[in-house]
């Protein structure tokens, strides 16, 4: 099997064409034919089914497919990276839950850095992805949160990924509300005073559970849920409308006009941290960001900084 083959069968599904395929690759349509056969043959299973109308996938060439996405992903991750090692381009790349915090990061190391040449990338991403992207290296740290509740599902996970989780603060559950909210006066909130109201939470793809979750107590009983994938939709729901959602308590700057952070009256600490690959070795571009993270929480007084391992 080579990654040819993988890029050859990718592009054969796209096009639904061997001939169509062969034409945008620039290769000859029996070159590519052989190239899907002799994968087949490699392999054990029949990728495509034949037709006058093109070609079809598969049930093993769609699983098939899958796994040759993220080879060819990476492989073109690692050419890219090794091409500019040589040159003075600087990398940094984060995956993380939808946190104010690591964005803002983030933007003081961009601001602050002095080189001509950089390459950063933020994902703001679904908790399997961010451990996936660390666990690949796609990412060279990974920002989330872990609890009571989540706590022993994510360290297995970050086990079988070999990364390393540490802490940068703890922070008690708060309820986010728009300001026109029937609970925004209230000093603290109970979870039963929730249940009439829809919550909003940051949706999780094929790992949607209560573990991976983004907000906390996420198995508490609602009846109504809205979810959404980024956080300039939840700063409109909430000041559009009467649902709410759970969080750290610290709010970013688009969301300090219109809503309400409020306690919650329940005995759950959040703490969040960052993850890295147990083989990785933090550059000094990465150490700076870690570096920024901490200032930045530092200046909000509803947390409580850790420096412990």
């Amino acid at each position: 099997m080579t990654l040819q083959q993988l890029r050859y069968l990718i592009a054969v599904s796209e096009h639904r064409s061997i001939n169509a395929a062969a034409q945008n690759l620039y290769v000859s349509q029996s070159n590519l034919s052989t190239a899907i056969k002799e994968l087949e043959r490699e392999l054990g299973i029949t990728i495509f089914t034949r037709s006058n109308r093109g070609v079809t996938l598969t049930n093993d060439g769609a699983e098939l497919l899958g796994y040759a996405r993220q080879v060819i992903e990476q492989a073109d991750m690692l050419e890219a990276h090794y091409r500019s090692h040589g040159d003075d381009e600087m990398h940094l790349s984060v995956s993380t839950q939808h946190y104010y915090f690591s964005l803002q990061a983030f933007i003081n190391v961009a601001e602050e850095c002095a080189s001509d040449r950089y390459d950063f990338t933020l994902r703001e991403c679904a908790t399997g992805r961010i451990i996936e992207d660390v666990r690949t290296f796609r990412s060279d740290v990974g920002i989330l949160y872990v609890d009571d509740f989540n706590k022993g599902v994510l360290r297995k996970a970050f086990r079988d990924a070999e990364v390393g989780f540490t802490p940068l603060f703890d922070a008690s559950a708060h309820v986010f509300v728009g300001e026109q909210h029937p609970l925004a006066s209230r000093e603290r909130v109970k979870p039963e005073d929730l249940e009439p109201y829809p919550r909003y939470s940051f949706e999780q793809g094929s790992e949607n559970s209560f573990y991976y979750s983004e907000e906390p107590l996420g198995y508490l009983p609602h009846a109504r849920n809205i979810r959404f994938s980024d956080r300039g939709t939840l700063t409109n729901l909430l000041t559009s409308f009467n649902g709410y959602t759970i969080s750290t308590g610290v709010l970013s700057s688009e969301m300090h006009s219109g809503i309400v952070s409020i306690p919650l009256d329940v005995d759950e600490t959040m703490t969040i941290g960052y993850i890295m690959h147990n083989e990785r070795r933090a550059g000094a571009l990465l150490k700076r960001y870690i570096a920024e993270l901490r200032e930045v929480i530092a200046e909000n007084p509803m947390v409580e900084a850790r420096y412990d391992a």
